[in-house]
């Protein structure tokens, strides 16, 4: 079972390579990239291509380790016992699976997506140390080990927003997103917008390339930032002679705020244009 890419994400050799390689050693993949660049999706596809359930624990700030597990809902017990509810004789009706007990159970091998793992506490990836490793976990509450049928392919991706502890990196294989250059990200297009005029995408991209590599900038835009700027341009019917000013020098394009997303990057564009006007 090797995974060779799909018709709907553009995944490059070394990708393909990081997915497969993490298979084989039966570890956790740990993605890493700029936001926008396919990290989530990366998990979707690999389940579809090769035909397994996928599993999704989108990580909070709030989210604690031993939810992706189980809970025990101790409150519902309470409530039910004063009620005088059957159920209470039985603890297990008050255990609530997490994604990883789903995963567990799983009668086939399935894709574990945990996202943005880095949101959450420090502790966090080093509670899941062990569960990750052995891929198991103890019941106190009903005294039962729970073993995973099938080792679930396991994808954890991160923003950077904090580092991670050597412990978990130890336990993982490691890819980095590259953001994508012109020929790569001329193929994400065509497969989102088969059907869009190469001249708009050939303008586009190069108004795209060059904002971002304004220096300076607090966020420059992401793959599916430009996805979504590509597609308010076809809506609005916008051909590619509004993208760029007359002698081909930087300009503000429409829409741009599909773009920019804060009102510093704004003005920061928007003073480097006036500047190169006043240089002519």
């Amino acid at each position: 079972m090797r995974f060779e890419g799909s018709s709907q994400y553009v995944a490059t050799d070394d990708l393909k390579l990081a997915v497969n390689a993490a298979m084989t050693l039966q570890r956790p993949l740990l993605i890493k990239g700029e936001p926008g660049t396919g990290k989530t999706m990366l998990a979707e596809e690999v389940a579809a291509a090769l035909d397994m359930p996928l599993l999704q624990w989108h990580v909070k700030s709030t989210t604690k380790a031993q939810q992706g597990l189980y809970e025990y809902d101790a409150v519902s017990r309470l409530r039910d016992s004063q009620l005088g509810d059957e159920r209470v004789k039985d603890i297990r009706n008050y255990i609530v699976k997490g994604v990883l007990w789903q995963a567990f159970e799983s009668d086939q091998k399935s894709v574990l997506l945990i996202d943005e793992i880095d949101k959450a506490d420090i502790e966090f990836p080093n509670d899941l140390l062990r569960e990750l490793d052995r891929m198991e976990f103890y019941v106190y509450e009903t005294r039962e080990l729970v073993r995973a049928r099938h080792r679930p392919l396991v994808v954890i991706t991160s923003n950077n927003e904090k580092e991670l502890p050597d412990a978990f990196l130890r336990r993982c294989f490691f890819h980095y997103i590259k953001f994508p250059d012109a020929a790569t990200m001329q193929q994400i297009v065509d497969v989102h917008y088969p059907g869009i005029k190469q001249e708009l995408v050939s303008a586009a991209l190069a108004c795209f390339f060059e904002i971002r590599d304004i220096p300076g900038l607090k966020k420059k835009p992401s793959t599916s930032e430009l996805l979504d700027w590509l597609k308010l341009l076809m809506a609005e019917d916008i051909g590619p002679q509004a993208l760029r000013s007359k002698d081909h020098k930087l300009a503000i394009p429409p829409l741009h705020g599909a773009l920019l997303k804060n009102e510093q990057d704004v003005h920061l564009f928007e003073r480097l244009v006036f500047m190169n006007r006043a240089n002519r």
